[in-house]
């Protein structure tokens, strides 16, 4: 039984709830695992068109479970320690992107309706679906360009263009609701108080179309990203990810965050630019 997540069916739409609210949703290993099972039983569910992922509370995803990564990488090791193993690094993340990646490669439609933040590894997870619907208040981002980590799948310039991919990446800024529908991250916000209801309707309007129409359009549509290089972008994106984990300014966050806490690492980091909940 998962311990991470809930589904539902209703009208050929498979609901997957992340249930982690207290935690913000933040990926562990378990959820990791959960989702993956999650997905698949859907996909293969002669009964289900399109598949629905949305979560409880205040936030949809705040990225990883961070507090035990920067526990496990001490800057300072045993002179006998081994070095960092680059390919075993992306073995270790390479599981959670092959799940996040199943909201790509699942033959039917994936639809996420996002809620509050939905930052670092979370955009990793959500801009793998096919479409994105934000309340209102969503917000959305990837503070670890700034320090100690890459996006894993690579998609922001396959969902939004080069240009702008760079101005948010290059950055590492916060991106309000609005303005990520804007620029093209996501289709489209709605009211706070509307968002599942809505998602759930779309959901619902996408399911009346035959299975096969579906599976054959999305991949049609999907192809053209593969094309121009995706499965190269994410392997290089997740290559980076464990070099920016490993820098000198990667371990000197580390330390920091040994030092005072992960929390309070991340608003070392953040207070100068005056977003994700710091202000100037």
């Amino acid at each position: 039984m998962p311990t991470t997540l809930r589904t539902a069916t209703e009208d050929g739409v498979r609901i997957i709830t992340l249930s982690r609210a207290r935690e913000y949703n933040t990926i562990t290993p378990a959820l990791r695992d959960d989702l993956a099972e999650a997905i698949d039983l859907a996909d293969r569910d002669r009964e289900v068109h399109v598949i629905l992922l949305n979560a409880e509370g205040p936030a949809f995803c705040a990225g990883y479970g961070l507090d035990w990564a920067t526990v496990r990488a001490p800057r300072e090791v045993a002179a006998d320690a081994p070095v960092w193993d680059s390919v075993q690094d992306m073995a270790m993340m390479g599981r959670y992107v092959e799940t996040y990646m199943k909201l790509w490669y699942a033959k039917k439609p994936t639809i996420a309706a996002v809620q509050g933040w939905c930052i670092g590894g979370g955009t990793d997870m959500v801009l793998c679906a096919d479409m994105i619907i934000a309340g209102g208040s969503a917000k959305f981002g990837y503070p670890p360009a700034r320090v100690w980590g890459t996006p894993t799948t690579a998609m922001w310039v396959y969902r939004m263009g080069l240009e702008k991919a760079k101005r948010y990446m290059l950055t590492g800024d916060e991106i309000p609701a609005a303005k990520a529908a804007e620029i093209g991250l996501i289709l489209e916000t709605v009211d706070d108080d509307a968002l599942q209801g809505h998602a759930l309707a779309f959901a619902k309007r996408m399911a009346m179309v035959p299975i096969n129409q579906l599976i054959m359009l999305k991949l049609l549509c999907n192809q053209t990203a593969e094309n121009m290089g995706l499965a190269s972008s994410r392997q290089l994106g997740l290559l980076f990810d464990g070099i920016a984990r490993h820098t000198q300014e990667g371990l000197d966050f580390v330390e920091r965050a040994n030092e005072v806490g992960f929390r309070q690492a991340v608003r070392d980091r953040d207070d100068p630019f005056g977003d994700y909940g710091s202000r100037r």
